[in-house]
């Protein structure tokens, strides 16, 4: 997905429930260290659908030297992959701008017990 398409509202709202199953997708794969999904965790920075059905993930890890890094985005592309109706799925990883913990979800948030208060937004690594 080289050239950014202009998609039309009525592209947008077929492609609605494709995105929604990608997203849950997404959510089946959880990062090796953290018992929480990787879309809750906010690692997914942009996912984009084409026309042609064509997905485009950018996504980041919690730490830049993730040792089951392969396994993770093998297991993203082969959950997306698997949505029907979904073409390719292109991943491309960044570490710009670096995670923390003020991209978690209010989900992902509730599971690991924090609270935005009492949070400094530091990385869960520390």
């Amino acid at each position: 997905m080289a050239d950014k398409e202009v998609l039309t509202a009525e592209d947008v709202k077929a492609l609605q429930p494709l995105y929604a199953a990608v997203i849950s997708a997404l959510k089946e794969v959880y990062d090796p260290e953290i018992p929480v999904n990787i879309y809750d965790l906010g690692l997914v920075y942009e996912l984009t659908i084409s026309k042609s059905r064509e997905v485009s993930i950018l996504m980041t890890f919690t730490a830049p030297n993730c040792p089951m890094a392969d396994q993770v985005l093998q297991e993203v592309k082969e959950g997306v992959e698997s949505v029907p109706g979904v073409t390719k799925c292109d991943i491309e990883l960044t570490f710009e701008p670096q995670w923390d913990r003020s991209m978690l979800s209010e989900e992902a948030r509730v599971e690991l017990g924090l609270d935005y208060e009492e949070d400094d937004y530091g990385k869960l690594e520390d």
